[in-house]
């Protein structure tokens, strides 16, 4: 298969193109190359997306598949209409962040109501993420493969959201573990959600689906992130109302805890029913296998963690002494 990768420089689009060199296929990746470097053994072509004919250095030539990125729907636009008839199949990484409803748990893909697209004109995704990925996703149209990826993790991830588990249980001692055991999260191995594309360009899947695994309680999470790095961590289990009494934020950003939001509000955010996302050839890994990995690539790498969210350990011992009624 020849394949196109629109990026393929950075984590996802990386991990896409790797995967497809490592299953025999022919990759090109195109993209302005400022980014990163592209895995070895792909084909590298200097484009830049944000004017017309940007593509021109793929002018006639054709691809089995192709795999786009993109979160600009004038990006998205200029790709079907400058590769139009050139590529075969057409696979778009779009975002969980598409839909409408984050509170009702156990919704699937195939019926979850969308947020209104950005209207023309409006390709600043910043503020309008979620409506510019669906304007993105209708003009790929439904005989695409439309990949809804929740939270993507593992190495090369400088979002810092799961790293910062892993970091955090690796330094020991007590931890401050956001609400409840049994509260829902989900995440994917960026190898997994790679392969899975690399799997959908192969077969031709196409339609609306979750790119995300299987939810599982918090509880679960950390005591696999503690497994994959061989620690036995004291987890205090901190309930949302005393969190956010002292203005600790959810997610991400500074003073954070990330995998944690509030609830019921977000009850329906990592919780999705992907039964028809496994079904069709999503395989996920052991968080534990995620996070020796990911711990492996924090030490070898050594990634600038400057503004990456979090506790810092003083403000996780003043709200762990808070919560004792000890001094701090």
């Amino acid at each position: 298969m020849r394949l196109l990768v629109l990026g393929g420089t950075v984590f996802l689009g990386r991990a896409v193109a790797a995967h497809a060199v490592s299953a025999g296929h022919e990759v090109t990746c195109a993209a302005r190359g400022e980014s990163g470097e592209p895995p070895p053994g792909v084909r590298f072509v200097r484009v830049d997306r944000d004017q017309p004919g940007g593509l021109e250095p793929l002018a006639d030539e054709r691809f089995d598949a192709a795999v786009d990125v993109s979160r600009r729907p004038s990006h998205a636009r200029r790709a079907l209409d400058e590769l139009a008839g050139r590529v075969g199949h057409w696979c778009y990484v779009s975002s969980a962040s598409v839909y409408a409803d984050t509170s009702t748990p156990g919704q699937r893909a195939a019926t979850a109501p969308l947020l209104p697209a950005a209207p023309e004109g409006v390709d600043d995704a910043d503020g309008q993420y979620g409506p510019c990925k669906v304007a993105c996703e209708q003009a790929f149209g439904p005989s695409a493969f439309l990949c809804r990826a929740g939270l993507i993790v593992g190495p090369e991830d400088r979002s810092g959201r799961f790293t910062y588990w892993v970091r955090r249980l690796a330094r020991g001692g007590e931890v401050l573990a956001p609400g409840r055991p049994e509260d829902l999260v989900q995440w994917v191995d960026v190898r997994d959600l790679a392969g899975w594309l690399v799997h959908a360009a192969e077969v031709g899947l196409s339609g609306g689906y979750d790119g995300i695994g299987a939810p599982v309680g918090r509880g679960e999470l950390l005591a696999g992130v503690a497994r994959g790095l061989g620690v036995e961590p004291r987890l205090t289990w901190v309930d949302q109302e005393f969190l956010s009494a002292h203005e600790v934020n959810p997610w991400a950003g500074e003073r954070s805890l990330p995998m944690w939001l509030p609830l019921p509000e977000y009850a329906g955010f990592m919780s999705r029913d992907v039964t028809d996302s496994l079904a069709a050839g999503l395989v996920t890994r052991d968080v534990a296998a995620t996070a020796a990995d990911t711990e492996t690539w924090l030490r070898v790498a050594r990634p600038c963690t400057d503004g990456w969210p979090g506790l810092d350990a003083d403000a996780e011992a003043d709200l762990l002494a808070r919560l004792s009624g000890q001094p701090a």
